[in-house]
């Protein structure tokens, strides 16, 4: 039976942004360890992500409205289109599995030389791409803690369902599939 759909609490600040001694430079060496830090901490972390993600949407909306909506349309429609042909092709879905980062710097790329047709180049660099950017370096950097893999196995196992989980299905990764 299908979990029904939940936002992740808002986790506080002395969580998200700890001291220092909670950062540390992931393993360039492991790969499989790396993402799974990385997706680990997109599950946890989910709703504060979106929160900052939101606040820069909302400044580059209020400065150029017009831009953050074509950039905006044109990365989903791309993102849809591959999440589509990912599911419809099969060279599409191994590739995807195999290369999600390589995956998902492709959905940018054309997102981005679509919108460089428009002359929406700046606004998809930083209402977009900027927030992005900002969400893997913390992701990548920030270290697990004991609540953190227990909130992850619970959505794992299916008992709960959120919007970053069905993000992570679309894109075919799962923390299990890296343990």
């Amino acid at each position: 039976m299908a979990a029904k759909m939940e936002l992740a609490p808002l986790r506080p600040w002395d969580d998200f942004c700890p001291g220092m001694d909670r950062f540390a430079k992931p393993d360039f060496g492991d790969l499989t360890k790396w993402n799974n830090r990385v997706i680990s901490n997109l599950m946890y972390y989910q709703t504060n992500y979106f929160a900052a993600a939101l606040v820069v949407f909302l400044i580059v909306g209020f400065l150029n409205p017009f831009g953050m909506f074509l950039g905006g349309a044109v990365v989903a429609l791309v993102f849809g289109g591959s999440v589509w042909a990912g599911e419809n092709k099969a060279t599409v879905k191994n590739f995807k599995r195999k290369n999600p980062a390589l995956f998902v710097i492709g959905v940018m790329a054309t997102s981005y030389f679509v919108l460089s047709l428009c002359g929406g180049v700046m606004v998809f660099i930083f209402g977009i791409t900027f927030p992005l950017l900002l969400i893997l370096i913390h992701a990548s950097l920030r270290l697990r803690n004991m609540k953190n893999r227990l909130e992850n196995k619970i959505e794992g196992v299916g008992l709960k369902r959120t919007p970053m989980s069905v993000i992570m299905d679309l894109l075919d990764q799962q923390e299990e599939l890296y343990e």
